[in-house]
Parts: structure tokens; C-alpha cells; sequence
């Protein structure tokens, strides 16, 4: 695996990986103008990316699929520099389908702990919360 980064103006960089293109740029305060997503949101994309794909290639397997699915991150950070994470929460949402809990729940659980590997990655240096969601489910 090679990435790259160019310079193009400012602090507005275009990333590179496997001939696709990521516009990168630096928060306002140091320079950024907008041009693109910041590098440790890309962290956050990145594992939500990942896990994701993993999730509903497991649900897959066990034929349970939704109509609509969704992964969001969050990080909490630290004050001081270097900003690392402190606390990352991702939360799973799945409508419709077929899905149920206890699949949601496995297919969640062998991605964190089995095959994403962004999330081995992270976990070694924040702590990674995990809530799930299946709308329209009755509570019991």
C-alpha cells in the first residue's frame, strides 16, 4: 500500500491512493481555507469506511440485509498537542430489511474485534464505544 499528498496552494494538499483522489486541507486557523476534509477526520472516515464494509458483507453472509445502513464516528480529543484521540464513538444505524439485533450485533462485534483493521489500529491508542441502532425496533 503507497499514498501521497501534493501541495496545491495554501495548505490545500490533493491525496492520492490507488488512482483516486482526496482533497485535504488544514483548519482556517493555521492556514486552511476549506478545500478539503482535515487529516484526522479522514481517521474518522476511515474507520467508519472500514467497519462498514465489513458489517454488511457479514450480514450478507447471513442473509440479513437492510434497506438502508449507515456508520458515523466521533472523537473526543486532547487539549494539548499532539490533538490525539481520547475517545472515539461509532454508532451503527439500520432500517428496514431484515435485519435483527443479534445479527447486527455479531456481524458489529467480528468486524471490531476480528477485521477491521482500522479499528485494531485505533483501539491501541483511544478507547472505541460502539452503539447500535435498528430503527423501527420494538423495545421490549
Amino acid at each position: 500500500m503507497k499514498s501521497s499528498v501534493t501541495l496545491k496552494e495554501g495548505m490545500h494538499f490533493i491525496g492520492e491512493l490507488d488512482g483516486f483522489e482526496v482533497p485535504i486541507d488544514a483548519d482556517e486557523d493555521v492556514g486552511g481555507k476549506g478545500k478539503g476534509m482535515k487529516p484526522k477526520g479522514l481517521c474518522l472516515t476511515s474507520l467508519a469506511g472500514c467497519t462498514a464494509l465489513d458489517v454488511i458483507s457479514i450480514l450478507r453472509k447471513m442473509r440479513a440485509e437492510p434497506e438502508e445502513f449507515s456508520v458515523e464516528t466521533e472523537a473526543e480529543t486532547a487539549d494539548e498537542h499532539p490533538k490525539v484521540f481520547t475517545k472515539i464513538v461509532v454508532t451503527y444505524r439500520f432500517k428496514g430489511g431484515n435485519i435483527k439485533r443479534d445479527k447486527a450485533e455479531r456481524a458489529v462485534q467480528l468486524s471490531e474485534e476480528k477485521y477491521c483493521g482500522v479499528s485494531a489500529m485505533l483501539k491501541k491508542s483511544a478507547p472505541i464505544e460502539t452503539c447500535i441502532i435498528i430503527e423501527g425496533e420494538k423495545s421490549e
